[in-house]
This record gives structure tokens, sequence and C-alpha cells, in this order.
């Protein structure tokens, strides 16, 4: 017999009683909030991607609040903030830097592009080119970029915010499988809600609350967060949980590709730091489960990819979710 996860009462347990983090995240949030109506759901998943060393892309129709999250996000952070607007005429070396002739010094000097920072907002990813898409791709994965046959080490941490527009506007170029699978998690705005986007107008009637908002974090604290991820426990129901839903991915007749190892993988560090945000020390199925459409639904290719509408993939996995068997309370008391 299964047993609801919600109706367990287990007391949140304190990793840190001198760093307090679940004040460091409120603070980030209510700063975050001060410029962002609404959309908390999107905000912790944008959050628990930072905590995981993960990347996030945020999709939606132009003028939903994608690149304004970002900004906002970045703002609270003291870290350094760049941000590139992709287009169909950009360059890969437009993205990763050049080296070229410095006549004074006589010798070839580095000139670094925009991934060298710590948060990088790809503003509409889709519309550049493969070619420039893909100078990503090294970037995001090992932290590093080869210019001209050297390489060079980017700093920590390194998040890229990409927003994307639906694939059937114009002037986009789909993500290649590689490049999306890079991405831990793919989250939709979503338009507001009507007293949100009423709160909308008149935040921004009076004046744009953006530059007013306050860095409540540094590198440092960021990087003292970020270490508690690994710490988190993953029993191993747990584990064999995740692994289920991942196996029904890659079995599901209207699946051509499921999940891949890097995938599963992404899920473990993004239940453990959900659990983090949450207050304990160890992942529940719950974490699991919030978290399986949005860092698993862009990573499977449908086999009849052109009769689906948009959402498809997101509701499969959903249903895959929930055919899954979740762990008992004392299956998980043994882990």
């Amino acid at each position: 017999m299964k047993v609801s996860l919600h109706t367990w009462n287990r007391r949140p347990i304190l990793l840190n009683p001198i760093f307090d983090i679940r004040e460091s995240v409120d603070s980030i949030t209510g700063q975050i909030a001060k410029a962002v109506v609404g959309k908390s759901e999107v905000v912790e998943l944008l959050l628990i991607a930072l905590l995981a060393n993960g990347h996030i892309i945020l999709e939606d129709v132009p003028g939903t609040g994608k690149t304004l999250l970002a900004k906002s996000l970045s703002r609270t952070l003291r870290c350094d903030f760049k941000r590139v607007q992709f287009t169909a005429d950009l360059l890969p070396s437009d993205i990763t830097g050049i080296h070229f002739y410095n006549q004074q010094e006589g010798k070839f000097e580095l000139r670094q592009g925009p991934v060298f920072t710590n948060i990088l907002l790809a503003d509409e990813l889709n519309r550049a080119t493969p070619r420039t898409q893909s100078s990503l791709l090294e970037c995001m994965e090992e932290r590093q970029v080869t210019i001209d046959g050297d390489t060079y080490t980017l700093d920590s941490p390194f998040l890229v915010i990409a927003t994307q527009n639906p694939i059937e506007n114009h002037g986009t170029f789909p993500l290649p499988e590689a490049q999306l699978d890079r991405f831990m998690m793919k989250v939709s705005m979503g338009y507001p809600s009507a007293e949100e986007e009423l709160e909308v107008l008149r935040r921004f009637s009076a004046r744009d609350p953006l530059p007013g908002l306050t860095p409540v974090l540094d590198r440092d604290g960021l990087a003292r967060l970020r270490s508690r991820v690994p710490e988190v426990k993953l029993g191993d129901d747990v584990l064999r949980y995740l692994l289920a839903i991942v196996t029904a991915t890659r079995q599901h007749s209207d699946i051509g590709s499921g999940v891949s190892p890097r995938g599963s993988l992404q899920l473990t560090k993004a239940a453990q730091a959900r659990a983090l945000l949450k207050g304990r020390d160890y992942v529940l199925p719950d974490d699991v489960k919030a978290l399986a459409v949005p860092v698993f639904a862009h990573r499977i290719q449908l086999k009849d990819m052109f009769s689906g509408e948009r959402g498809r993939s997101e509701a499969l996995v959903r249903s895959l979710v929930e055919a899954v068997p979740v762990p008992t309370e004392p299956a998980l008391e043994r882990g």
C-alpha cells in the first residue's frame, strides 16, 4: 500500500546553524519578487539550477518576463553578469572571444568573450544559427573554453540562463539535442493571472523596480550554499524510484529517445538542491516528482514530432511519473 508522502511528520533538519540557508534563499526570492510579480515556482526552479551547478532555459512568447527574471537574479547576487542578444548573424567568436594582434606590444592577446563571467544571459538563444549555439557546449559542460587551441578555465559559479522563443515563431532555429541535454531544466514562464498583470501595471507605470534591487549574497556566500548540495542524503529507494522513471521514458512506445544518463544525474542533483531549499538534509520522492517534468521533458524525443501540440512532452513525462509506484515510508527509513 502506498503511503501519502504529504502526511509524513518529519521535522526539517537545519544543516548549519551559523549559515542559515533558508534565510539566504528567502532574501534572494524577496528581492526578485520586487521586480517579478508571481512566478514563485519558476523562481524556485531557477534557484535550484543555480545551487545544483546547472543551466536553465526560460521559454515562452516574447514579453512574459523571461529577461526580467534573469536580470533580477543577477542583481541580487554580487557576481559578474553579462548579457548576449543572440541573432542570426552572431558568430561563435562573438561568444567565446578571439586572439588579436596587439601592434604596440608586438604579440597576440586574448580578447575575452561574454562567457567569461559568472551569470550569462543568453537572450533569445534559438535566434542564432546552430553553429553559434554550439559555441556554448564546451562552456556549459566543462566550464572551460578553447580558443585557437588554447584552453581557459571559466570562473565559478558559471550559470547560463537562456531565454527561448517558441520554435513556431519567425526567425528561430531549433536547439540541437546535444545542446538541450546540457540544460538542467526547461521552464515555461506562462502568462500572468489577471491580478498579477494588474500589479505589473501598477508597479511599472510608476517606475522600473529593477534598478532598485539590492544584492543580498556575494560569490563566497553562494559558494557555501552550493557546497552543501552534495551533502544532502539520497536513499537507495529514492534512487531506484528516480531510475524507474528514467527507464519508463526509454521504454515508452511514443518515445524514440529517452532520458540520457546525464539527465538522470541532473535530476539527482536538482532533487538534492530542492531538499536543501526546503530545509532538509535528505531527498524525498516528492522532490523527484516535483522536478521530473522540467528536468526530463526537453530531453525526450517523440517518434511523431510533427503531430503533437506544444506541451505534449511535458504531459507524457507527467503521466509516466504518476504511473511509477512511489516508495513507502518504511522503505525510505531503511535507506
